[in-house]
C-alpha cells in the first residue's frame, strides 16, 4: 500500500513539473494537503513527511483536528468549505488557524468583523468566487466581486484579504474557469491596490491546468490521503 509519505512525494513531483511546464519556480505553488474525512493520524504522518498546511472543509471536523494535533508545534490550518455565520465563533477558537478561503457574502463578512472585534484579532481570507456559474457551488459572482471587496475594506477592517478562491467546473476543461479566477484576482488588485497574492485553484484532478493558469495554492486531498475514508 502507498504511504501518505509517497503520495506527498508525487504530489511535489507533479507540482514541480507542472510549474516547470510554464515557466514558473515549483516555490511560487504552495501545497494544501486537504485531511477532510481521513483520521488525524493520517495527519500526523504528512506532517512527518514535512507537510505543515492542511485543509478541512467543516468546521467541527477542523476543530476536532486541530485540538487533537494542538501538540505538532507549527502546523497550520485553513478552512476551504463554505462557512455558515452561526459557525463563526467556533471557527475563530481553532488553534494555529491561518486562513479562511471561503469569503462569498457580506454577512459572513459582518459576522467574522463582529466575532473579530470580541478580540481584536485580524484573520486572513479570500474572496470564494464561482466562476463556473453552477449552481451547486458556493462563491460571489464575479461581477459582484468588487462590491464584496469594498465591504470588506470599508466594514470590517479585521478582515485581511490575501486573494480569490474558485473551483473548477463539475464536468468538462477547467482552464477557462481557472482563466476567469486569475483575470478576476487581477481586476481586484488594479482596482482596490492590494497585492492579493494568492490565487487558490486546482485540486487533485486539475493540478496541472490550476497551475498553468497561475495557482499559488492547491488543494489535494486524495492523492495525498487516498480515497476518502
Amino acid at each position: 500500500m502507498t504511504s501518505v509519505a509517497d503520495r506527498l512525494g508525487e504530489v511535489r513531483a507533479q507540482i514541480a513539473a507542472a510549474a516547470e511546464r510554464c515557466g514558473r519556480p515549483s516555490a511560487a505553488v504552495a501545497l494544501l494537503a486537504v485531511s477532510k474525512t481521513h483520521p488525524a493520524t493520517a495527519v500526523r504522518a504528512a506532517y512527518a513527511a514535512g507537510q505543515r498546511v492542511f485543509g478541512e472543509n467543516r468546521v467541527q471536523e477542523l476543530a476536532a483536528k486541530a485540538h487533537e494535533l494542538a501538540d505538532l508545534p507549527d502546523v497550520r490550518w485553513h478552512l476551504i468549505g463554505s462557512l455558515q455565520t452561526n459557525k463563526v465563533r467556533e471557527l475563530l477558537a481553532v488553534p494555529n488557524l491561518e486562513l479562511v478561503h471561503s469569503l462569498d457574502r457580506v454577512s459572513l463578512a459582518d459576522e467574522l468583523q463582529r466575532q473579530l472585534a470580541r478580540t481584536g484579532r485580524r484573520l486572513a481570507v479570500l474572496l470564494q468566487a464561482n466562476v463556473t456559474g453552477e449552481a451547486q457551488k458556493h462563491g460571489v459572482a464575479p461581477a459582484d466581486a468588487m462590491s464584496l471587496l469594498d465591504k470588506v475594506l470599508h466594514d470590517a477592517p479585521l478582515l485581511a484579504v490575501q486573494g480569490v478562491m474558485a473551483m473548477g467546473p463539475l464536468d468538462g476543461e477547467p482552464a477557462p474557469a481557472f482563466a476567469a479566477a486569475a483575470a478576476l484576482r487581477d481586476r481586484l488588485r488594479a482596482t482596490s491596490g492590494l497585492p492579493l497574492p494568492v490565487l487558490s485553484l486546482g485540486m487533485s484532478g486539475d493540478l496541472d491546468a490550476a497551475i498553468a493558469a497561475g495557482s499559488t495554492l492547491v488543494r489535494i486531498g486524495t492523492a495525498v490521503f487516498g480515497a476518502r475514508g
